[in-house]
């Protein structure tokens, strides 16, 4: 089995420069972004009311994941990657196809983000949209380069500002809708008066698709912790409190929004949080939710590169990437991999300049179905690291995945169908169909690159052992 190779490799020269409340409030940020504030409109669009539902369902799903991913992670502490807990279970092909599946994963973000946060800082600068977003990127690749505690600082203040805003929205909606400061009385009735699940129960389950993208993110606090004083202490506090974050983040914001507002009033593309704000009659709503997108959006992108450096890294040290990537700085921060991580995203902005919005779609197309593909592989490394440890060193299993293997089998079965549900929606079918080709490709290139050749290297080796005919 991989696990004793993966412990194996564990050596880093990564810094250690990150805390407990740098860890907590990574994890917390990694699930608040424009998803929710912008994107949660499609959803409550389609979906009506219910869509609280879809929610609620996807956080459970995130829950269980992260829940096995805590459990590897502390029995297997201080890897770097998570990527490395699925080269454990499932072997060296997997982890170099789930590595890069994950690093592509997170610089098509910085791409997607440093487009959004240049045009919506244009309004405020004077400028052109790819200059603005060539300046941007180069701030937040300095603050990556600089060293890992400066990393952590700023996203520690982009959370806490974010969820600030969302617990502070939770409380000022909760007060309207209840009639405490609405002129008219309880607005509860929304949620009902013109049917709570208007499309049935199939539009709640084919909306978990799409909030399961809006929500992943919170799995970047076990790369985050690898690097802090006391990795298995974070991750653990981490997974026990995801619940507690996807009820009051998601949950209770998407609640409050379809109570305080109509829901067939909400547009796709508009934020719900405008129209909600402006209900209430909260004022400057508008520029106060644009603000908060704002720092969503950069509290993305700098969480963007950082992962996708930190994966970069990994494979470098597995060399699985290009050697010279896993160099580090005398403060323990992999420079090259900051750069090369941070490449895409200059790409993506000088496209942008003959047309943002077909960049934008090209690049959430292109990472598809990823995240729920890695979750799989997670869900499957999880089966067998667990009941290798349950056979040979138990001791290390001190924070279990819940009702194993029951559990276990019920999110695999949940994220396959997922993935079957995308492959027959239309609007989902070329996310799902491209991520498969990329699986394809990526799996090809270790097959030829890596399998093959060490398959050939252990091949000579048995040949060279046999005795020659002069003996």
């Amino acid at each position: 089995m991989a696990i004793k190779d993966v412990e194996q490799a564990q050596e880093s020269k990564l810094g250690k420069g990150l805390k407990q409340r740098h860890v907590t409030m990574i994890s917390l940020g990694g699930i608040i972004g424009a998803g929710l504030f912008v994107g949660s409109s499609g959803v409550i669009a389609t979906i009506g009311p219910a869509a609280v539902l879809s929610y609620l369902l996807a956080g459970i799903v995130v829950l269980f994941v992260m829940r096995m991913l805590g459990e590897m992670a502390i029995a297997i502490p201080g890897i770097g990657s998570f990527t490395e807990y699925i080269r454990a279970g499932l072997g060296n092909g997997a982890g170099f196809t789930s590595g890069w599946l994950y690093w592509y994963f997170w610089v098509i973000v910085v791409a997607v983000e440093v487009v959004i946060g240049a045009e919506m800082l244009q309004v405020y600068i004077d400028a052109p949209q790819w200059v603005i977003g060539i300046v941007l990127l180069a701030i937040l690749t300095l603050v990556n380069i600089m060293s890992v505690k400066s990393y952590g600082e700023f996203e520690f203040w982009f959370a806490s500002l974010k969820v600030a805003a969302i617990i502070v929205f939770v409380a000022i909606a909760l007060s309207f809708a209840t009639g405490i400061t609405s002129s008219g009385g309880s607005t509860f009735s929304n949620l009902y008066s013109n049917s709570f699940m208007p499309n049935g129960w199939l539009s709640v389950i084919a909306g978990i698709p799409m909030v399961i993208f809006a929500i992943c993110g919170a799995e970047i606090a076990t790369i985050a912790a690898a690097e802090s004083d006391e990795p298995a202490k974070s991750v653990a506090s981490m997974t026990r409190s995801v619940i507690v974050r996807v009820l009051l983040f998601y949950v209770a914001s998407i609640l409050m929004v379809t109570a305080v507002v109509p829901w067939e009033t909400i547009v796709k593309g508009q934020s719900p949080f405008i129209l909600a704000m402006n209900l209430m009659d909260i004022p400057y709503a508008t520029q106060i939710m644009h603000a908060i997108v704002l720092i969503a959006v950069l509290s993305c992108l700098n969480s963007g590169i950082y992962v996708a450096s930190r994966v970069l890294y990994s494979l470098a040290n597995r060399n699985e990437a290009p050697a010279n990537v896993k160099q580090v700085s005398t403060k323990g921060v992999p420079v090259r991999a900051v750069i090369l991580s941070s490449l895409v995203g200059y790409i993506a902005v000088l496209a942008s300049i003959f047309s943002s919005e077909v960049v934008f779609m090209f690049l959430i197309n292109a990472s598809g179905a990823i995240m729920l593909l890695i979750y799989l592989m997670i869900c499957a490394s999880q089966l067998k690291v667990r009941r290798h440890f349950e056979r040979v060193e138990p001791e290390r299993l001190v924070f279990k995945m819940w009702l194993f293997p029951v559990l276990t089998y019920v999110v695999i079965v949940a994220i396959t169908s997922m993935l079957v549900a995308m492959a027959f929606t239309e609007s989902f079918r070329s996310q799902i169909y491209s991520s498969l080709i990329l699986v394809a490709v990526i799996y090809a290139i270790y097959y030829f690159k890596f399998r093959r050749n060490t398959s050939q290297a252990a091949m000579n080796q048995q040949v060279s052992q046999l005795p020659s005919n002069d003996a």
